[in-house]
């Protein structure tokens, strides 16, 4: 679960809701045009073809809030990041069918997010689940995006050590509330001795977590544990790809991370100190890794 640093957005970042052809996704994005040098001054306009627009899809149990740390740096760089939340996740709209909540139907609202917000097609980075989301709306429609970044996320399902907890979770969401699940989580991470965030953080955290849908969560956990390789898929797209991840990411080994992007012929970046959540832990490497590749991806033919 990502713990965003802090929760006031920057001055340059705004909410919004981005409609779909199911509902509507609660969304933040930042706008360059708002960044201001300390005396008043702005930046660039947000409208203008140097001003790229960046996708930023969160992960399993996570939120648009997970990136909000990279929000103004992106944007003071000439970037206009959009983080949303996916449908059933805490503030976007859901619905009771079990299929809304595949990653085909997660990546549809992805392909339909890129055409809203274009004209010039957005990059796109995908944390963890949203990584999953992110090849299959690739995969399915390459023509719509600039680049790929797959940001902690790995090839296909979790590791069967990975694939225990997520089990267990399923299980408990059909017989208890999500705040009793919440609770099991709390005190699991209190015996484990992981530091407590600051109160105000703890309180999102909470409030994220129950907001979602139960029935969402349940089915994005089926698939962390069984999604199938399409690295050969992704491969023939011809997308610029950049893996990027912790060097201390716990959930897809790092190794699996590399020999995807191997196969792949991707660029790698390691962000040190960071683990499975580098947006939050360490922002500004974050960005200028991300910003690099933006500036200058590398050129990879269709197989």
């Amino acid at each position: 679960m990502s713990t965003p640093p802090f929760l006031a957005l920057p001055a340059c970042a705004r909410p919004r809701h981005l409609p779909v052809s199911r509902g509507e996704l609660a969304a933040i994005e930042s706008l360059p045009a708002d960044v201001t040098d300390g005396q008043g001054r702005a930046g660039q306009d947000p409208t203008a073809p140097e001003a790229p627009c960046a996708i930023l899809v969160p992960g399993f149990t996570g939120s648009k809030e997970d990136f909000i740390a990279i929000l103004e740096p992106l944007a003071r760089r000439g970037i206009h990041p959009v983080a949303y939340d996916q449908y059933g996740q805490y503030e976007s709209d859901r619905d009771d069918d079990p299929r809304s909540y595949s990653i085909p139907a997660f990546a549809a609202d992805l392909v339909h997010l890129a055409k809203e917000l274009g004209p010039v097609r957005p990059h796109l980075v995908g944390h963890s689940f949203g990584g999953l989301v992110a090849r299959a709306a690739v995969i399915a429609a390459p023509e719509s995006f600039a680049s790929l970044t797959l940001l902690c996320s790995g090839p296909a399902g979790l590791p069967k050590d990975q694939s225990v907890a997520l089990q267990t979770l399923m299980e408990s969401l059909g017989q208890t509330s999500l705040d009793e699940v919440w609770a099991v989580h709390r005190a699991d991470a209190e015996a484990a001795g992981e530091p407590e965030p600051p109160w105000e953080i703890r309180e999102f955290l909470h409030r994220r977590f129950v907001a979602n849908s139960p029935l969402a969560l349940a089915e994005m956990a089926r698939a962390l544990m069984h999604t199938e390789d399409r690295t050969a898929e992704l491969d023939e797209c011809g997308l610029p790809i950049l893996v990027a991840y912790g060097t201390e990411d716990d959930a897809w080994p790092p190794a699996w991370q590399t020999e995807m992007a191997r196969r792949l012929t991707a660029t790698v970046a390691q962000i040190p100190g960071a683990g499975h959540s580098p947006a939050a832990q360490a922002p500004e490497l974050t960005t200028e890794t991300l910003v690099s590749f933006w500036r200058d991806p590398p050129t990879r033919p269709r197989r």
